[in-house]
């Protein structure tokens, strides 16, 4: 490595050098996230994982693949990149773990304008903390220089997540039925979806100075700071669930919000009646709301609201259900049951 550098290259924009060199930045990252399945040391062509498939019948892998949409672009203007890789993992693995999956292994993707070794290591690290949270290895990833395809400072990130679960614990909505109740896991804000509707009502963009006033009304943080909150991964306390309740259904509440991602998990014939004052709306929604003129249709066809996961249980094991989440740090709460409809989410 120490003999590879090309003039040329360099000088047509891409430095490979930094890329050396960034790699060895966020090993330290990397180190951090190796679990029992981890054979081989980042840097290879191929990230190798051995699967942990001893007492099951049938392994089946579970991918979900994201990124973090324009959430990025305020991570840029803030200059603050050491959280953005826990949205990219959280949108991977709360996808994953709506089948019951386990996560196994991460990798992530990072196309730059220009490689600085130090805000890439930073990036990753928050990677890192993701897969820390949710249980996966970091087995692997690539950053690219992308000079002329966009401006020296910008950078995308995605990545994609591995998991396994037994196929006969697959979550399978077919056994739902009249008279089961729906969770709520609270959300820890926007999550990483609606960004585009957030800076226009904000005018983001525009970088305006009201981004960076501390609101009363988010209790004392900023609209950039409150939007910028990392997205909650719900990975460890629904596996923890699993294990005690009879899971019948979940959704992760993305872009389109309750309307698009509820009637996911529900099967053809039966509807999510949701009772729209039970949900704890949290306080940026409002702000949203108030400050874009958003009606609130609009805002539960765009937003989780404060509900980052929705999920289906019989209504005898509702009680046990919470207290399995509580007591794995979720503020859990009922805030519908199923009924008979062809809907398949209301929200009343």
């Amino acid at each position: 490595m120490e003999k590879s550098y090309s003039a040329s290259y360099a000088a047509a924009g891409v430095d490979i050098t930094a890329g050396y060199k960034a790699v060895e930045l966020m090993k330290k990252h990397i180190k951090r996230t190796k679990n029992e399945g981890c054979l081989d040391d980042v840097g290879g062509f191929g990230g190798c994982f051995g699967l942990p498939i001893a007492g099951m019948e049938e392994p089946v892998l579970v991918s979900g693949t994201d990124g973090c949409g324009t959430k990025v672009k305020l991570a840029m203007l803030m200059d603050k990149h050491d959280t953005i890789g826990i949205d990219a993992v959280a949108m991977c693995v709360n996808d994953i773990i709506c089948c019951g999956a386990k996560p196994l292994f991460f990798l992530d993707y990072i196309a730059c304008g220009k490689n600085y070794p130090e805000k890439i290591a930073t990036i990753v690290g928050g990677v890192a903390e993701g897969c820390v949270q949710s249980g996966a290895a970091l087995i692997g990833g690539e950053t690219a220089e992308h000079p002329g395809l966009m401006p020296n400072d910008e950078y995308d990130l995605a990545g994609f997540a591995v998991g396994i679960v037994d196929k006969k614990k697959i979550i399978d909505n077919t056994r739902m039925a009249e008279g089961d109740v729906v969770i709520a896991l609270a959300s820890t804000g926007i999550h990483s979806n609606g960004f585009s509707l957030c800076r226009k009502v904000f005018d983001i963009d525009n970088n305006p100075p009201e981004l960076y006033t501390a609101r009363e009304e988010l209790g004392g943080k900023t609209v950039a700071e409150a939007l910028l909150t990392p997205t909650k991964i719900y990975v460890k306390s629904v596996l923890a669930l699993l294990e005690k309740v009879d899971v019948k259904g979940i959704s992760h509440i993305t872009g389109g919000g309750f309307y698009e991602n509820i009637p996911r998990s529900i099967p053809d014939g039966l509807c999510a009646e949701i009772d729209k004052a039970s949900v704890k709306i949290l306080p940026i929604f409002d702000l949203i709301a108030k400050t874009g003129n958003i009606p609130e249709r609009d805002m539960f066809n765009t937003y989780n609201m404060g509900v980052g996961m929705s999920i289906v249980v019989p209504a005898a094991e509702a009680e046990t259900a919470l207290e399995v989440l509580k007591a794995n740090g979720e503020d859990a709460y009922v805030i519908g049951k199923i009924i008979k409809g062809e809907e398949k989410v209301i929200l009343k």
